[in-house]
């Protein structure tokens, strides 16, 4: 990248928490700013410093307004007047806070993460098209997953907006996807091309030494010196397949094994969770579920006690299960081998063609368990030797692959593209 600095703005509904957006969004960040450019951001809400930012609540996708919409144009076929006249309004209104956000940053280059891929907000995907049309302003669109991977957006009122806007073909804006599926779904029904840019992990700096914080962490789980940490770490929905990681657990047919799932049932309801459960007993299975002890950020909550984060568990796991049967990445996957830990795997379609073929090595299901897949996890916890020769040799793959620096070479074409695009 050349010595010439920008001003990069990037505009989401929200910049907060731990969801795969925001994180991926900060990556890039971070290496944008590695390289000298000024990053600023802009959403419905936010963590980032105030005197980098621009928050407006209205765009979060969360927002009463944007809420009475969504009830409006999903699982419907036609919208009336009023709830067009809506759209238009926030539309407007919106536009009008990206061009005081532009203008306060200097925004030179804006990085438009999921906005215009998924329609949770689509008075602000239309108001970014608009603006993109009026502007010229070179844009980036980083998207994770599209509205048409989600069986709730296919029934609609939209489908107007979701022409004109989910992405837009704004000659300025660069489209960047996360795996070759998207990629080619993309070019069928936009007709546009993109760059794939895989998520990524800072793989040339491991996992910081222990800091004493999380030592307790087994303790609180209530398990013993010599028990088994088996760790789910991903919210309880049903594409995440945790039943398989019960299913494995029972055939391991050791009682020190314990399947701890870190996160909660999120928006989806508690059907899954009482599904588990109830499996979970009848299987004889000991499942720790941790949920309401990990947070975003360590804290205290209000009982007094201790809140770890995702990364503070996974020091303590002896084994990870990730038995999705479908993902747009998988970033739990890299995080498994970022800290060296062994991990199952579902060929879900988008592991199969894109993480696979790189050569990592773990136990991979066919949608079921089987008596190979199970003598292979047992191998796995029983022999040390085998069990770091495995997590080592991932690492490895994983930092030729999906280290920050695959994600700022790709970065650096993208900038310049645009500075190209700048002087045809």
């Amino acid at each position: 990248m050349t010595a010439e600095i920008e001003n990069i703005g990037f505009i989401s509904t929200r910049f907060a928490g731990t969801d795969g957006v925001t994180l991926e969004a900060y990556k890039w960040a971070r290496v944008l700013e590695g390289e000298g450019h000024r990053c600023f951001w802009y959403a419905g809400r936010l963590e980032a410093p105030p005197e980098a930012s621009g928050c407006v609540p209205e765009a979060f996708f969360g927002h009463p307004e944007n809420l009475w919409i969504n009830e409006r144009i999903w699982g419907k076929t036609a919208r009336s007047p009023l709830v067009t006249r809506r759209i238009r309004a926030m539309s407007e209104y919106l536009k009008e806070t990206l061009y005081d956000f532009l203008r306060r940053f200097d925004v030179r280059i804006m990085v438009l993460e999921n906005v215009l891929a998924i329609p949770m907000h689509v008075p602000l995907g239309l108001a970014l098209s608009e603006l993109m049309s009026e502007t010229h302003l070179p844009a980036i669109g980083h998207h994770h997953d599209f509205y048409w991977e989600r069986t709730r957006f296919s029934v609609n009122a939209v489908n107007d907006y979701l022409d004109m806007a989910f992405p837009s073909r704004d000659r300025e804006l660069q489209h960047v996807v996360i795996n070759q599926s998207a990629q080619e779904e993309l070019a069928r029904r936009k007709a546009v091309p993109s760059l794939l840019v895989p998520n990524v992990l800072d793989f040339e700096n491991p996992p910081p030494p222990s800091d004493g914080y999380a030592a307790d962490a087994r303790v609180e789980l209530g398990l013993a010196p010599d028990d088994i940490l088996i760790l789910q770490p991903t919210r309880i929905v049903p594409r995440k397949g945790i039943g398989h990681a019960i299913s494995l657990v029972q055939a391991l047919a050791d009682k020190r094994c314990k399947l701890v799932i870190s996160h909660e049932a999120g928006d989806e309801g508690t059907d899954y969770l009482e599904t588990l459960t109830t499996y979970a007993k009848k299987a004889g299975v000991d499942v720790r579920f941790f949920a309401t002890r990990v947070a975003d950020t360590r804290q205290v909550n209000g009982q007094g006690q201790k809140m770890y984060t995702l990364w503070d568990l996974y020091p303590h796991a002896d084994f990870v299960t990730y038995p999705s049967f479908y993902e747009g990445f998988g970033n739990a996957f890299l995080e498994a081998v970022y800290f060296k830990k062994p991990v199952l795997v579902n060929r879900y379609d988008n592991f199969a063609r894109d993480i696979e073929p790189k050569g990592f090595r773990c136990p991979i299901m066919e949608g079921y368990l089987t008596r190979e897949i199970v003598a292979e996890v047992r191998r796995i916890l029983e022999d040390p030797a085998y069990r770091q020769d495995m997590v080592e040799h991932n690492y490895q793959v994983a930092l030729r692959h999906y280290s920050y620096a695959v994600l700022r070479r790709r970065l650096r074409t993208l900038i310049i593209n645009i500075r190209g695009l700048a002087n045809v």
